[in-house]
């Protein structure tokens, strides 16, 4: 091989590139492949919920539809913080490999499935590797990146996700109509095989051998935790009401299992979730912000097509190319945000001007009735996305530098995880509010009849809405448009805990050398990228 270029880890643990600032072309090398494990784990739900029709239509099982994206969602949060400790324990490079060859088998074995049981077991096996995938490109851009730079990385990786967003629903229904369905799964095979390769050859991290074993009770305490209070969100008004006993006793499980996991990492030798971390204002602040941003994120995603397609007439795939202003926006700012960061080594004014900005547009998008036309819809979503940009990669970095390096893996992890349970609750909770809205609004312009109508699923996809009659369909219409207005009015209201959440937020300016450090953190090892 070529020469050989190191980050250094200089005093005080944070790593110094031996370029300067001006990253070899090794480091680049890898940050591709970084790139894109994240898309693997972004792109891959947006490609299989396009598919799922043709799924149920092969493999039937409609009954158990749900099971398909849960399992996956669950088997990601659950193993979340697991990956990340494991990465600071055995080290960085073992984990995030670990996780793609998981990732891969998963989707390998879902292509293959051949009933609905086997792809539900299949999903959640790929679960667990992209619960690795998230957290080992946070975390290798922290041991690679020095936080002076690393904010226009992070960035970079923000706009991955936008791409996704967008590109999903539009890459899904074009292999699902040539291909098959099971290319929808068996497209990551190359995609992960190319990300294998280069990190295998080109990033070259010390080994770590952590004399603690484990925590396994730890580690059962909180997957069972995480899983009960998903299972919480994504069950309750829908598979069973609220106050169902089947949702009563999950809600307790999961909080009696949370009490205790907290408990527990007190007493441990090697906590999952170091709580010491939490002990920085600045952490916790990102924490609340981070789960807040995915409340809404999530929220918008799916709410926004539904409006798009039943108040203004837009197909499905129309609807997905439509929430182009607010993902657009998102990808701008983000790159805006992280080269303004690594520019000047400041960041606090991003979660601020993040925060009003998502409120404000949150609350426009309240403002939505069915005259708004597409480009109003549009501005008003740029704002919001123009909010979230600021918002996406600065709640990581200010996370990552908060801590010392020997816990960067469960810093980005806990980051990671906060996200992934705002998103659960925003999409339970706002889609709650939204079908309770939308069943009011039938039943009071067209009696019980119009609410029969939605009494199963307030979402009508555009055939089943043509179908309806002319008085059905305009007030459904009215309905969707009601609902929108509570879910966002509500994702407004939530939104102004990130403007207050930043003010509290101390910054620290991030330089690239030793400086940056957190008081009282540990020098780390030498991390080696090898030319090729």
């Amino acid at each position: 091989m070529a020469d050989t270029v190191e980050s250094v880890v200089a005093e005080g643990g944070q790593p110094q590139s031996a370029a300067e600032g001006k990253q070899p072309r090794s480091v680049r090398v890898v940050l591709l492949a970084l790139m894109i494990a994240m898309m693997l784990a972004m792109l891959d739900n947006m490609i299989v919920g396009t598919a799922m029709p043709t799924i149920v239509g092969e493999l039937g099982g409609l009954e158990h539809l749900s099971w398909v994206v849960t399992g996956y969602t669950l088997a990601t949060a659950a193993s979340t913080p697991i990956w990340g400790k494991i990465g600071d324990m055995y080290g960085r490079k073992g984990a995030f490999l670990s996780s793609i060859v998981i990732f891969l088998a998963g989707s390998a074995l879902s292509g293959m499935a051949q009933d609905m049981g086997q792809l539900i077991g299949f999903r959640a096996v790929q679960g667990l590797g992209a619960g690795g995938l998230m957290v080992g490109v946070m975390a290798i851009i922290g041991d690679l990146i020095p936080p002076r730079e690393r904010g226009k990385y992070q960035g970079m990786m923000a706009g991955v996700m936008a791409l996704a967003m967008i590109g999903g629903p539009l890459v899904g229904g074009t292999i699902t109509d040539n291909w098959g369905w099971r290319w929808a799964f068996y497209i990551n095979l190359p995609l992960g095989a190319v990300a294998l390769a280069l990190v295998t050859a080109v990033l070259h991290l010390p080994k770590k051998r952590s004399k603690a074993g484990i925590d396994y009770l730890g580690v059962l305490l909180l997957t069972v935790g995480i899983t009960s209070i998903v299972l919480v969100t994504t069950w309750g008004g829908t598979e069973y009401a609220w106050a169902s006993a089947r949702i009563m006793e999950l809600t307790g499980i999961g909080v009696a299992a949370l009490v205790g996991f907290v408990f527990w990492q007190t007493k441990a030798a090697e906590p999952v979730v170091p709580l010491h971390i939490f002990k920085s204002r600045n952490f916790t602040l990102m924490s609340v912000i981070g789960f807040i941003t995915g409340f809404v994120m999530f929220g918008a995603t799916l709410f926004l097509p539904l409006y798009q397609q039943a108040v203004q007439g837009a197909s499905a795939t129309n609807s997905g190319l439509l929430l182009l202003p607010m993902l657009g926006a998102m990808l701008v700012t983000s790159m805006v945000a992280g080269r303004v960061t690594t520019s000047s080594g400041r960041y606090k004014i991003f979660p601020i001007v993040g925060g009003v900005l998502m409120t404000v547009g949150l609350y426009l998008l309240s403002l939505m009735d069915t005259e708004t036309t597409r480009l109003t819809s549009g501005v008003y979503m740029a704002v919001v996305g123009a909010g979230m940009g600021c918002l996406m990669q600065i709640t990581m970095l200010v996370a990552q530098n908060s801590v010392q390096m020997k816990d960067m893996g469960v810093a980005s992890s806990s980051t990671t995880l906060f996200r992934t349970l705002g998103s659960s609750f925003g999409v339970a909770i706002m889609g709650a509010l939204f079908n309770h809205r939308v069943q009011d609004v039938m039943a009071e312009r067209t009696g019980a009849a119009g609410k029969n109508i939605t009494e199963k699923s307030a979402q009508l996809d555009a055939k089943s809405l043509e179908k309806l009659p002319a008085v059905v369909r305009e007030a459904y219409q009215h309905a969707v448009s009601s609902g929108t207005h509570a879910a966002f009015l509500l994702g407004a209201a939530v939104s102004v805990l990130v403007l207050i959440a930043a003010l509290f937020v101390k910054e620290v300016p991030l330089k690239g050398g030793p400086k940056a450090a957190p008081e009282g953190a540990e020098a780390a090892p030498v991390a080696v990228v090898e030319a090729v």
